[in-house]
């Protein structure tokens, strides 16, 4: 499993003691230091689509200009999170049965252990 996310972000630290408590290997990748590509991103979108993708509740979200915010689409919204990593919702979870989106410590239990 592959966690995804930004270090300080207070839901990936839940996620990654949650992790941690119940013993669930996993591999830390933060979109800050270790980056985001393309095709990281593209994969992500192929799976669950552009919108689950998008924080609409964060300040990266907030400081877009409204223009680009109304007029978001598939392709502006990957290369807005390109450009701006924070927009993505955390964390993103790459593991064997696909990708998801969030933390959630019931739907976690039910699918990890």
């Amino acid at each position: 499993m592959k966690l995804y996310g930004i270090k300080n972000c207070d839901t990936v630290k839940k996620a990654r003691k949650w992790l941690d408590e119940n013993g669930v290997d996993y591999q830390f990748h933060d979109f800050k230091k270790d980056g985001l590509t393309a095709d990281m991103l593209s994969g992500w979108q192929d799976q669950l689509g552009w919108e689950p993708l998008v924080n609409r509740r964060g300040t990266t979200w907030r400081r877009l200009p409204e223009s680009v915010r109304d007029s978001m689409n598939a392709r502006s919204a990957h290369e807005t999170m390109l450009d701006n990593p924070s927009l993505i919702k955390r964390p993103v979870v790459e593991a064997s049965d696909g990708v998801s989106v969030g933390f959630n410590a019931e739907e976690w239990a039910a699918r990890f252990l």
